[in-house]
C-alpha cells in the first residue's frame, strides 16, 4: 500500500530537484537575518526606551463614573 503524499509534498520534492542549489541559498539567508549573535547592551537600550504599552490594546477600558 502506498503512502499519501501531499500536493505540497510533490511540489516542494519537485522544486528541490530543480534547483538543487536552493538549500544552501536558504540556509545563506537565515544567516542574513536570524543567525546573529544578541549584543545585551543594545537589548538592554531597546528594554529602557519602550513606551508602556495599555492594558488592551483594541479598545480603551470604559472610565469609572464618579461617585456623586
Amino acid at each position: 500500500m502506498a503512502m499519501y503524499e501531499s500536493d505540497l509534498t510533490k511540489f516542494l520534492r519537485d522544486m528541490l530537484d530543480k534547483q538543487p542549489d536552493l538549500q544552501a541559498l536558504q540556509k545563506a539567508n537565515r544567516a542574513t537575518w536570524w543567525d546573529k549573535k544578541l549584543d545585551p547592551d543594545q537589548q538592554r537600550r531597546n528594554a529602557v526606551s519602550e513606551a508602556p504599552k495599555a492594558p488592551y490594546a483594541y479598545f480603551p477600558l470604559p472610565e469609572a463614573e464618579e461617585s456623586k
